[in-house]
């Protein structure tokens, strides 16, 4: 049980995932291999991961300083914002002055459009349960965990399943860190999300996650779709964390797909990370994760 392995493990799974974000199975199998990708000389995260980290940030400010931590992780995707080219704001923290998180690296949109003009929308794309995992460490109610990622999803992301489905992942974590198995940890998250108003469309995802066995990448976009949504991206994130044989096995499950491979592969690392800690994730991509120093210095800023 492991926050440090949360996080890592969603980079690794961001990183490996990251080159073929927008490409078909056949298309990568073509490129890479039969297997897909299965290793790369080096792992760069995306828009995913920074998020994730900005999102931790906020909540160690909301801990130091006693306030709601709605509002410093609002004010942390000022600064993420501000890194990927938009307006300056306050330099509260300390992710904004690493000149590598200003790499844009594929920001979606509907954050973007969100963040910048405040504008509602009816979004359930994965951009707001792909950064959710952190706030699993806020606190041990299961409530107050399921209610945070979804108000910090729903910055961004209007829809039910778009912020649902960050609740959920939070709340998987949670369970994750206090020691319970993942089947367990999955009928936690499930109670609380029965009780939100949208919940159907996660809620159905879900169940059919827990009663399917090993998908082909075919078989994963028919069954669970392509990840580009946010109950999608948690099936199939989830999905391969239940059946994988080792966390590498199961992260490539996890990105070899048509869909977005670098979400799906992000929040399969930060489930298995967060059960099994740093010691499964493999040391050869440890060693070549992009701003692992970063991570290690948020998390044990906690």
């Amino acid at each position: 049980m492991s926050l440090l392995g949360c996080v890592l493990g969603g980079a690794v799974g961001d990183g490996l995932g990251a080159p073929i974000e927008f490409s078909s199975i056949d298309t990568i199998r073509h490129l890479h291999g039969p297997s897909g990708v299965v290793d790369l000389p080096s792992l760069e995260i995306t828009d995913d991961t920074q998020m994730v980290l900005f999102t931790l940030e906020g909540l160690l400010l909301a801990r130091q300083h006693g306030v709601d931590p709605r509002l410093t992780v609002r004010a942390a995707y000022g600064r993420w914002l501000h890194t990927q080219g938009g307006p300056p704001v306050a330099s509260d923290g300390w992710l904004m002055a690493d000149q590598r998180l200003h790499s844009r690296r594929a920001p979606g949109h509907t954050c973007i459009t969100a963040l910048k003009h405040n504008e509602k929308n009816n979004s359930k794309g994965c951009g707001g349960v792909m950064r959710a995992a952190p706030v699993a460490v806020w606190s041990p109610d299961v409530r107050e965990v399921f209610s945070l990622a979804a108000d910090t999803a729903r910055m961004t992301h209007h829809h039910p399943s778009g912020y649902l489905s960050a609740g959920a992942l939070a709340v998987i974590v949670q369970a994750l860190l206090a020691g319970s198995d993942l089947v367990s940890a999955v009928a936690v998250a499930r109670a609380e999300l029965v009780r939100w108003e949208g919940h159907e469309e996660q809620t159905s995802l879900l169940d059919k996650v827990m009663s399917l066995g090993p998908l082909t990448p075919e078989e994963i976009e028919s069954e669970l779709g392509g990840g580009w949504v946010g109950e999608e991206a948690l099936a199939i994130g989830l999905h391969a964390a239940l059946v994988g044989t080792d966390f590498a096995d199961a992260v490539r499950i996890a990105v070899n797909h048509s869909g977005d491979s670098d979400s799906t592969g992000s929040i399969c690392g930060n489930i298995l990370g967060a059960r099994d800690g740093v010691d499964v994730i493999p040391d050869a991509w440890l060693a070549v994760l992009e701003l692992r120093d970063e991570m290690e210095r948020l998390v044990l800023s906690w």
